[in-house]
C-alpha cells in the first residue's frame, strides 16, 4: 500500500515537473517571438549616419524643386508673404486671434521697444457651439467678432493707443488657405469638423473685417498667418539670429527665411530687405530613404489621407501613439505578450495617445509601475510582469528614436539650403524656434533630436547651431507680426 502511494506521488512529481517543464518552454517561445518582433523592429526603424544624410539630402531636393513651381512637388513651400520680422524695436497695443479648431482665443499684446519689450500680455480662450460650424459665414464670423469686441472692451487704462491709429490684429488661421498677401487669403477647404461650403474660395480676412465692422470696432487684420510662421516671429522678436522655425505637436511643420533670388516661382516685385519666409509644409515630405515599416504602411493606407503626410505620420503627436499600439497589438496576436487572450481595447484605433507613450517612456521607477497603471487604464490589461512593461518601454524607444532622428534630419536638410550645415572661416550663428507639445513634454524625444542634430553637424559647427523652445508662437507671434507690419506701414513703405 505504501509502495504504492509512494509511486503515485512520484508520478504527480513528475507531472507536475513536465507540466513546469513546458510552460518555460511554451514560457520562452512566447519571449523568443516577442523579442524577434522587437528585433525587426529595431532592425527596420534604425537611421544610421548615411541614413540621416540620404534623408536630409532628399529634404534639400524637394525644398528647391517646391520653390521652383507651384504642382506637383511633395513639399508645398508656401510663400506667406512675409518680408518684415519683429525687431523688437515694436511699440504700442496689439492684438491677436487664433482660430485653429473648434476653439479659438484673443490675445492682448502691450509692447515696449528693446528697453521695456512685452509691458503686459492677457488672453482669453472662447469655444465654438458646434452649430455655428456649419451654419453661415456671416454667423460664425460674428460670434468670433462679438467675442472680441467683448475682449477689447475689457482694456485697462494702462493700455494706450495712440491717438490718431486704430487697433491692428494678427490672425492665426490653421485651415488650408491659399495666401494672395500679407494680409489675405481664400480658403481651400475646411477641416476639424467645419463645413461652411459658402466660404470655399472666399478671402477669410475679408470676412472677418466686414464682420469686426459690424460690431463697431475700429480694428483691422494687418497680417493672415498660420502657427509655424508666428513661431517664427516670436522666434526672432527674442534672438534676431532665429532663421527657422519647427513645430513638434500634434502635427509637424517648418518654416524658414529664404532669400527672394532663391525662389523661382515668386514672380512679384522684390520684398523691401530681399527675404521672404516659407512656409514648407514639411509633414508631406516622403522618400524612399524613410524607415517605414509594415505598421506605418497599414496606418497610412487606413488613414483619412493615404499616400500623403507621410513624413508626419512619422514624427507627429497625431500618430506615434497609434504606431507603438499596432507594435504591441501584433505582438499579442504572435506571442501572447498580455496572455492568451488579446485584450479588446488593444484593437482600437488611437486609443493610445502619444502623451500616454511618452508618460510610459520617461517611468523611471524600478518596477516601471506607471507602465503597468497606464496599460491597465488604457487596455484594461491587468498584472503585467516587469519583463512585460519593460518591452513596452522598448517599443516606445523605437518609435521614439526614429521620430527624433528623422526630425534632425529635417533641420539639417534646412541648414543644408540655407548653406550652413558645412564648416566655414566665418561660422554664422542660426536659431531655430521650437514649439509643439512634442518637443515641449517629451524630453527624450527632444533631448534625441538636439543629440542627433548635434553629432550630423559635427563638433566644430554644432556650438553655432542653437534651438530655442518658443512658447504660444501662434498668439504671441501673430501679435507681434501684426506691430512689425504696423511700423512698416507708419514708416511710409511699401511691402
Amino acid at each position: 500500500m505504501r509502495k504504492a502511494a509512494a509511486l503515485v506521488a512520484v508520478a504527480v512529481v513528475v507531472a507536475a515537473a513536465s507540466i513546469a517543464v513546458r510552460q518555460r518552454l511554451r514560457e520562452a517561445k512566447r519571449w523568443a517571438r516577442a523579442a524577434a518582433v522587437l528585433w525587426d523592429l529595431q532592425e527596420r526603424c534604425a537611421l544610421p549616419a548615411a541614413r540621416l544624410l540620404q534623408v536630409s539630402d532628399a529634404m534639400d531636393v524637394e525644398m528647391r524643386a517646391g520653390l521652383a513651381s507651384e504642382d506637383g512637388n511633395k513639399l508645398k513651400m508656401l510663400l506667406t508673404y512675409v518680408d518684415s520680422l519683429p525687431s523688437g524695436d515694436e511699440k504700442g497695443l496689439f492684438y491677436a486671434l487664433d482660430l485653429g479648431g473648434t476653439n479659438f482665443r484673443v490675445l492682448r499684446l502691450q509692447l515696449g521697444g528693446k528697453e521695456q519689450r512685452v509691458i503686459k500680455q492677457e488672453s482669453v480662450g472662447v469655444s465654438i457651439p458646434q452649430h455655428l460650424m456649419s451654419r453661415s459665414s456671416h454667423e460664425l464670423f460674428d460670434f468670433i467678432a462679438a467675442a472680441l469686441a467683448k475682449f477689447v472692451a475689457s482694456e485697462g487704462e494702462d493700455c494706450h493707443l495712440p491717438k490718431g491709429t486704430r487697433r491692428e490684429l494678427g490672425f492665426t488661421f490653421s485651415f488650408p488657405v491659399k495666401q494672395t498677401s500679407i494680409s489675405s487669403g481664400t480658403l481651400i477647404k475646411w477641416t476639424k469638423g467645419f463645413a461652411i461650403e459658402e466660404m470655399v474660395g472666399k478671402d477669410i480676412v475679408a470676412e472677418l473685417n466686414e464682420a469686426i465692422k459690424r460690431q463697431g470696432l475700429v480694428m483691422k487684420v494687418s497680417t493672415l498667418v498660420n502657427d509655424t510662421v508666428g513661431t517664427l516671429a516670436a522666434g526672432r522678436y527674442v534672438d534676431n539670429d532665429t532663421m527657422v522655425s519647427v513645430i513638434l505637436g500634434t502635427g509637424t511643420n517648418a518654416a524658414y527665411i529664404e532669400q527672394a533670388h532663391a525662389i523661382p516661382k515668386w514672380h512679384g516685385p522684390l520684398p523691401m530687405y530681399g527675404d521672404m519666409v516659407i512656409n514648407m509644409e514639411w509633414g508631406n515630405f516622403k522618400s524612399t530613404h524613410l524607415p517605414l515599416t509594415e505598421f506605418d504602411q497599414a496606418l497610412d493606407a487606413e488613414s483619412l489621407n493615404p499616400g500623403e503626410q507621410i513624413y508626419e505620420k512619422l514624427t507627429s503627436g497625431m500618430y506615434m501613439g497609434e504606431i507603438v499600439r499596432r507594435i504591441l497589438l501584433q505582438m499579442a496576436q504572435e506571442a501572447a505578450l498580455f496572455g492568451d487572450n488579446i485584450p479588446p481595447k488593444l484593437e482600437t484605433p488611437y486609443i493610445l495617445k502619444t502623451f500616454h507613450m511618452l508618460v510610459m517612456h520617461h517611468d523611471a521607477s524600478p518596477d516601471l509601475k506607471t507602465v503597468g497603471i497606464k496599460l491597465k487604464e488604457i487596455f484594461e490589461i491587468e498584472n503585467t510582469s516587469r519583463k512585460t512593461r519593460k518591452l513596452v518601454v522598448d517599443v516606445c524607444e523605437v518609435i521614439a528614436t526614429r521620430g527624433a532622428r528623422l526630425a534632425a534630419a529635417g533641420i539639417y536638410g534646412i541648414l543644408k539650403k540655407l548653406g550652413r550645415a558645412t564648416d566655414r572661416l566665418e561660422k554664422r550663428r542660426t536659431v531655430i524656434a521650437v514649439d509643439g507639445g512634442v518637443y515641449k513634454y517629451y524630453t527624450f524625444f527632444g533631448g534625441c533630436m538636439e543629440r542627433t542634430l548635434s553629432d550630423m553637424l559635427g563638433e566644430q559647427l554644432a556650438p553655432s547651431v542653437v534651438i530655442k523652445p518658443v512658447d504660444d508662437g501662434s498668439g504671441l507671434g501673430a501679435a507681434l507680426l501684426a506691430a512689425s507690419y504696423s511700423q512698416y506701414l507708419q514708416s511710409g513703405e511699401d511691402f
